[in-house]
């Protein structure tokens, strides 16, 4: 395929979101209209690279890494534990998990119970004060595009099905280990090392959100448009 490089101008805030591991979503009404209507384009220019340009059909674009290379990063770890105990209590509580978490919200006057609750498995996150809660778990969501922030409010966007689809995926597995009486408890994410082998949740999506560190995202982006320029030469 030629590419017609005049055509792609969002190109470089397109490659930087998504290269630091962020979700486009219609949220971002000019990069989501880019990708929308250039996706082919978008698609063939990045894995020239080896990106792996992923259009979610529920609304959000992103990048995944290569599965054989994608090492677990403590951020996805912390973001997964999250949306864990957030389902166990909204379901305590009556709320509908997927109606919250699917487009719905979470007041920050809600972080204190909710970490008292569940204080032990926080600790497996380093996180043990709302400022950590909120700096480590609650500013990320917002920074990788998962979630939005506006006078104390925390609404989910549509790339929180990311974990979603991994939390309905292990409650799916709890329910058929009922059906045949087993005593199995549902798994929660458990933080390992990042230089473990180990993968989170053994899903075919590790959930790796920032896996291009080892390269400038400038040095990619112009490695990527110099290896097409050759191609089509």
């Amino acid at each position: 395929m030629h590419l017609d490089l005049s055509e792609l101008s969002q190109l470089a805030p397109i490659f930087r979101e998504l290269f630091k591991g962020y979700h486009v979503s219609r949220r971002d009404p000019e990069l989501y209209a880019q990708l929308s209507n250039f996706q082919d384009q978008y698609r063939t220019l990045f894995k020239a690279l080896g990106f792996e340009l992923v259009c979610d059909t529920r609304g959000f674009y992103y990048f995944v890494p290569d599965l054989a290379a994608a090492a677990v990063n403590k951020t996805a770890q912390r973001l997964a534990l999250f949306t864990f105990i957030l389902v166990e209590h909204l379901a305590d509580q009556g709320r509908d998990p997927i109606a919250v978490l699917d487009g719905g919200s979470l007041g920050r006057d809600e972080l204190p119970s909710l970490l008292e609750k569940y204080r032990d498995l926080f600790l497996q996150a380093e996180v043990q004060t709302q400022e950590e809660l909120e700096e480590k778990i609650m500013r990320r969501m917002t920074q990788l595009g998962f979630a939005s922030e506006e006078n104390g409010v925390y609404r989910f966007l549509p790339p929180m099905h990311r974990f979603l689809d991994v939390c309905l995926s292990v409650q799916q597995d709890r329910d058929l280990a009922a059906s045949l009486h087993s005593v199995l408890p549902l798994p929660v994410p458990v933080l390992i090392d990042e230089d473990s082998d180990e993968k989170l949740l053994q899903t075919d999506d590790p959930l790796d959100l920032s896996p291009f560190d080892a390269e400038s995202e400038e040095d990619a982006l112009a490695r990527a448009i110099a290896e097409e320029q050759e191609t089509d030469a």
